[in-house]
């Protein structure tokens, strides 16, 4: 007999207790046939600026989008350096470099794979202009260590928060400590439109208006360009979906802790789990692991009907279209990481039974 398989990942099983609502928010916006830049994107924007405890969500078309618009919104020295974890996601590289802008890698936190304020503090130098604090796989990074040190030198803070929904420290959440943040609602977030979208939260009404100008081709009169922009603007459907799903971010925040807490419990020793630390709340985008023998485990998982991922085979030091901008880099850790770490299965639609079916297989590995 087969054994069932457990997807890494099943979007129509995770949205299915909403489809309902969804269907009604889709009827909603079709009716009132308007389609860009309405009523369902203002809704999702002052629900969600007030969900991050911020002042101003300006929604754009993607993560990406929402993290070069929120470096252009900051207006920052033209060729100026952001310092940023060498393990991240390649979206950050992209928009520094698009903004004009210079990344300076640097190794991570060994423990939280975070933004390292050790490791930022010897990087900062004259041509240093913002950190970017990336909350990698929903744990947020060490932000008053981080706020010191940005205050000490000047500097700006633009949170990637595309993770971190949620996540939270010290009662404060992601997106509302530095001068700006950048959200991802790609489909597998906490928080996942239907579609891509993505949003800059603020408590600078200046800066949320500059975000407004530069989604919108430089435009705030139609006809009328004040600066050079795009055409980036979070899709009224989709806002509509996520105005619907946001009111459901806590259970499913909730549920995924609950899953993380039995692999932090029931997994073995011989894998390294995420860590811990008092006052930090995950939201668990990712519940990641690692092992020297990483690729032989994922094999091992496979043939007993557990789907992973890896975030991220390679890191964005080793991806060719980034040569020119970071050059020649030696980040033994975060190459390290990239050979070692392990998504296993930790969504919305997941089970309690099928995670103790996940560690069961991982324990068993040897």
């Amino acid at each position: 007999m087969a054994v069932p398989l457990i997807e890494y990942e099943n979007l129509a099983k995770a949205n299915a207790p909403f489809q309902a609502e969804l269907e009604a928010a889709f009827r909603s916006v079709s009716q009132r046939g308007w389609f860009v830049l309405g009523q369902a994107v203002e809704t999702f924007e002052e629900q969600f600026a007030h969900y991050c405890q911020a002042a101003h969500c300006v929604g754009v078309g993607s993560g990406l989008d929402a993290l070069r618009i929120a470096l252009e919104a900051s207006q920052l020295r033209s060729g100026g350096e952001v310092i940023v974890a060498g393990n991240v996601f390649v979206a950050c590289l992209l928009a520094i470099g698009q903004a004009g802008l210079r990344p300076r890698l640097v190794e991570p936190d060994p423990l939280t794979y975070n933004l390292d304020p050790d490791r930022v503090a010897e990087a900062i130098g004259p041509n240093t202009v913002a950190l970017m604090p990336v909350h990698l796989y929903g744990k947020m990074c060490d932000m008053p260590r981080l706020l010191a040190l940005a205050e000490k030198h000047g500097l700006w803070v633009v949170e990637d928060a595309a993770q971190a929904h949620g996540a939270s420290l010290h009662g404060r959440r992601a997106g509302s400590w530095g001068h700006c943040a950048a959200f991802s609602f790609y489909p597998t977030k906490n928080l996942g439109a239907l579609g891509d979208g993505g949003a800059v939260v603020t408590n600078s009404p200046t800066l949320a208006q500059r975000a407004k100008l530069l989604r919108n081709y430089g435009s705030g009169q139609k006809y009328h360009n004040q600066v050079l922009g795009y055409n980036s603007r979070l899709d009224e459907l989709q806002a509509a979906f996520l105005t619907v799903k946001l009111a459901h971010l806590e259970p499913i925040n909730q549920h995924k802790r609950q899953l993380a807490a039995i692999y932090q419990t029931d997994l073995g020793p011989q894998f390294v789990k995420p860590a811990a630390g008092e006052g930090y709340r995950d939201a668990f985008h990712i519940y990641p692991v690692r092992h020297p023998a990483r690729d032989r485990l994922r094999e091992h998982l496979r043939a007993h009907g557990v789907r992973t991922e890896i975030h991220y085979p390679v890191p964005p030091h080793r991806q060719p279209a980034l040569q020119n901008l970071l050059g020649d880099l030696h980040l033994p850790l975060t190459d390290q990481l990239a050979a070692t770490e392990l998504s296993l299965p930790i969504s919305y639609g997941h089970t309690p039974a099928e995670v103790a079916r996940v560690v069961e297989a991982m324990n068993g590995f040897s």
